[in-house]
């Protein structure tokens, strides 16, 4: 039975730390743009140099 008070203080300890890194983050502006990074994998990767191949085509995209 004396082991679960130490239990209890080392939970509340974690708890506490991890409630303090994330009050860090949030003042710190980690969760400011939660939007653009996923909007980015739909933009351009920007212009191809010569030693960059031509995409292969995919499977799922047919030319007529």
């Amino acid at each position: 039975m004396s082991v679960i008070p130490i239990l209890i203080l080392v939970s509340l300890a974690f708890a506490s730390a991890f409630l303090a890194a994330f009050f860090w983050a949030v003042r710190s502006g980690q969760y400011e743009d939660t939007s653009t990074p996923s909007l980015r994998l739909l933009g351009d990767d920007g212009p191809r140099t010569v030693s960059d191949p031509e995409p292969k085509s995919s499977p799922l995209h047919h030319e007529d």
